[in-house]
């Protein structure tokens, strides 16, 4: 199984890939993919669409994980990243991938202990489960990263992995 967790955003979008062989997880890709704040939206989400199909071509994702969407302050960002959601809809119809969605708190909670976690204890978790694991400069890429492991550890059966 290999788990593609995207952390959506019209300007950043945090991405992680895991392979899970047995009872070993690795993570064979993250980072963020920068889409310009100057550009039209129609040219990012196309640039989205494309980083992403070639991701899932090139390390033959299987499934993909994303955090259910809340509405924050600006309704119209939530518009937009509805947009880049749908994209991710549509590469798991046209991938025939499995897409698995997680609730902000369960992630949080699966990867620490505790719902309520701020994201620098998220990122914590992370590096003591991968020692090897560079800090990530944006948190997008560590929501990314445990939004993966959640689509990893649901597909073993297990909600919690602590």
């Amino acid at each position: 199984m290999i788990v593609l967790g995207i952390d959506p955003g019209t300007r950043i979008t945090g991405y992680a890939i895991a392979k899970k062989e047995g009872t070993r997880v690795t993570l064979l890709d993250y980072g963020f993919l920068r889409l310009g704040a100057t550009q039209d939206l129609q040219v990012r989400i196309g640039v989205f669409h494309r980083f992403f199909t070639e991701k899932i071509k090139l390390l033959g994702v299987t499934d993909i994980a994303l955090e259910t969407p809340f509405l924050g302050k600006n309704a119209q960002t939530f518009l937009k990243l509805g947009y880049l959601r749908g994209i991710i809809y549509l590469l798991a119809d046209i991938h025939t991938l499995g897409l698995h969605e997680f609730g902000p708190r369960q992630v949080k909670q699966s990867l620490t202990g505790f719902g309520g976690a701020q994201k620098d204890q998220v990122a914590r978790v992370l590096l003591r489960l991968f020692p090897a694991m560079k800090l990530p400069e944006k948190f997008d890429v560590t929501d990314a990263i445990a939004v993966t492991l959640c689509g990893v550890w649901a597909q073993q059966g297990i909600e919690r992995h602590l």
